[in-house]
C-alpha cells in the first residue's frame, strides 16, 4: 500500500503557523514512508475564498520548502461537488440518512434545552427530499466508534452520544464532514494527520466512511498549538500568519526548525538541528499529545541563531529584499542610487551578529545611507548632555587630524579626548553616535565611521554641533 498523506486548507485568510506545521509533519511522513503528499484546497466557502489566499497558501508552502511541482495537487475541492452529492444519495438510498425539515427552534421547544443536540424526530417520518429540508446521517444507537490515532491511541466514542449530524443543507449542498470524506476517499488518502481541533468531528467522519463501504484511513492528530496564556492561538488575537513572519524577515530554515519542536523535539539535548536530522528522526508516535506552546520569543532567538550561522555572502544576499523593498516588503528610508553596496559587504559581518530578524538590518545601516542621519530625538535627548557640546568640538578637532581614517585611529583619539575630559569611551562615544547615525545603539561606532569616511563623518557632527548651539 502506498501511503497518502494530504494537507487540505482553506483560502479564507493568511496562512497559519499551526497549518504550517501540519503540512511538515505531512511532508515529512509521506517522504519517509516512500509516499504521496496531495495538496487539496478546501475553497468551497465561495463568500470567503479569494484568489489571493489560494496563492498565498501555495507561496507559503514554496517558502517552507513544500514546493510546487514536488507533491500531487493542487486539487480543488469544489470540483469535486457531483461526487459529494452522489455520496450524499447513496447514504439516503441506504437508509444510512434521512431527511429532516426541522428547525433548531423545534428541536429546543420538544426538548426543553438549547444546549441538547438533535434529538432523532425526523428518523422515521420517510420525508421526501425538499427545499428547507436537511440530510442527516443516521448515526447507530448502540455500540462504539474506535478511532485508531497514531498520537492518541484508540480514542473511543460510544455511538448513542453522537447526534444524527446534518450531512447536506437544505439546498442539498454537502456539509464540511461528508466533502471532506468523499474528498479523502476519491484522493485515495490513508492516513489523515491534522490538528487536534478536528478529533470530535472523527468519530463521525469514521461513521461515514463504514457506511459508504470503504476502510477508514490512519488517524494522527496534533497538539493544538498555544500562546503564552495557553490559549489556542487565534489569529484575531495572535500573530498567526506565516507570512507575516517571512515578510519580518525570519528563515524559512528557522521556521521550519522551530515549527517541528511544536510538539517533538529530536534525539539528545538539542533543539537547532539540521533539516535533515529532523527529516531521518521525526516519528508520529514520538509526538506529545500536550498543547504546544508557540513562543515568538524562543523563535526569534531560533533565528538570530540561525542568522548567525550563514555564511557572510549569504547573509547579504538574505538581506536584499530589505535594502531593495519588494512587493510585501517596505521600501528603505533610501533612494536605490544611494545605496552602495561596498559599504553594505563591508559592515554586513557585524551587523550580521546584532539582528535577529532580517528587517532589522535596516536601522542597523540606514546613516550609511540617507543623505542625513535619521535621528531618534529620543536618543538625542540621552546623549547630548552638559558639556557634550565641547566634546563635539574637540572630537571634530581631534578627527580633523588624524593622520589614518580607520578604526582603531579614531577609537583611541576619541579616548584621549574623553580622558582630557573625565570621560570613560562609553559616555564619549555617546554625543559622536548619535550625530552619525542618528541613535545610541547600532554597529560599532568606530567601524562605522571608518565606512563612513571622513567628510560624510565631520559633516555630520559639525551639523550636531550646530543644533546643541
Amino acid at each position: 500500500m502506498t501511503v497518502r498523506v494530504r494537507f487540505a486548507p482553506s483560502p479564507t485568510g493568511m496562512f497559519h503557523v499551526g497549518g504550517a506545521r501540519s503540512a511538515l509533519q505531512n511532508w515529512i511522513y509521506a517522504k519517509q514512508q516512500g509516499g504521496v503528499f496531495v495538496l487539496r484546497i478546501e475553497d468551497t466557502d465561495a463568500a470567503r475564498n479569494r484568489p489571493e489566499w489560494t496563492e498565498g497558501i501555495l507561496s507559503a508552502l514554496d517558502w517552507i520548502g513544500i514546493e510546487r511541482g514536488s507533491y500531487e495537487g493542487p486539487y480543488f475541492q469544489s470540483a469535486y461537488a457531483d461526487e459529494h452529492r452522489s455520496a450524499a444519495r447513496r447514504l439516503h438510498d441506504s437508509g444510512r440518512a434521512y431527511y429532516c425539515d426541522c428547525t433548531r427552534e423545534a428541536v429546543q421547544a420538544r426538548t426543553g434545552n438549547q444546549y441538547t443536540g438533535y434529538d432523532g424526530f425526523c428518523r422515521d417520518r420517510g420525508l421526501p427530499p425538499g427545499e428547507g429540508r436537511a440530510l442527516r446521517f443516521r448515526t447507530p444507537d448502540e455500540g462504539s466508534t474506535v478511532v485508531t490515532d497514531l498520537i492518541r491511541g484508540e480514542p473511543t466514542f460510544e455511538n448513542k452520544l453522537i447526534e444524527d449530524f446534518v450531512i447536506a443543507r437544505g439546498d442539498g449542498s454537502p456539509v464540511f464532514l461528508l466533502a471532506n470524506v468523499v474528498d479523502d476517499m476519491t484522493m485515495g488518502i490513508t492516513h489523515v494527520i491534522r490538528a487536534e481541533e478536528h478529533l470530535p468531528n472523527t468519530p463521525k467522519q469514521q461513521l461515514l466512511w463504514d457506511a459508504l463501504g470503504v476502510k477508514p484511513p490512519i488517524w494522527a492528530h496534533v497538539p493544538v498549538v498555544v500562546n503564552e496564556k495557553r490559549q489556542k492561538l487565534s489569529k484575531r488575537r495572535d500573530k498567526v500568519a506565516l507570512e507575516a513572519y517571512r515578510d519580518e524577515g525570519y528563515l524559512a530554515a528557522a521556521m521550519r526548525n522551530y515549527l517541528m519542536l511544536l510538539g517533538w523535539a529530536p534525539s539528545g539535548d538539542r533543539e537547532i538541528v539540521p533539516w535533515s536530522v529532523i527529516e531521518d528522526e521525526f516519528r508520529l508516535a514520538e509526538v506529545n499529545p500536550s498543547p504546544a506552546f508557540f513562543d515568538e520569543k524562543k523563535l526569534r532567538a531560533f533565528n538570530g541563531e540561525y542568522i548567525r550561522a550563514l555564511p557572510v555572502e549569504e547573509f547579504v544576499e538574505a538581506c536584499q529584499p530589505w535594502l531593495t523593498g519588494t512587493d510585501t516588503i517596505a521600501p528603505p528610508p533610501w533612494q536605490p542610487d544611494e545605496f552602495d553596496p561596498a559599504a553594505f559587504a563591508a559592515v554586513a559581518p557585524l551587523a550580521q551578529t546584532r539582528i535577529a530578524v532580517l528587517s532589522e538590518i535596516v536601522p542597523n545601516v540606514d546613516f550609511l545611507f540617507v543623505a542625513t542621519p535619521l535621528i531618534d530625538e529620543a536618543a538625542w535627548a540621552k546623549a547630548m548632555k552638559a558639556g557634550s557640546a565641547e566634546l563635539l568640538d574637540a572630537a571634530i578637532a581631534a578627527f580633523e587630524a588624524v593622520g589614518s581614517w580607520d578604526a582603531e585611529t579614531l577609537k583611541s583619539t576619541l579616548e584621549a579626548v574623553g580622558a582630557e575630559r573625565g570621560l570613560k569611551l562609553g559616555k564619549a562615544q555617546a554625543p559622536v553616535r548619535v550625530a552619525v547615525t542618528g541613535r545610541t545603539v547600532g554597529l560599532p561606532l568606530f567601524e562605522s565611521l571608518e565606512v563612513l569616511g571622513p567628510e560624510r563623518s565631520l559633516t555630520r557632527m559639525r551639523a550636531a554641533r550646530v543644533r546643541l548651539v
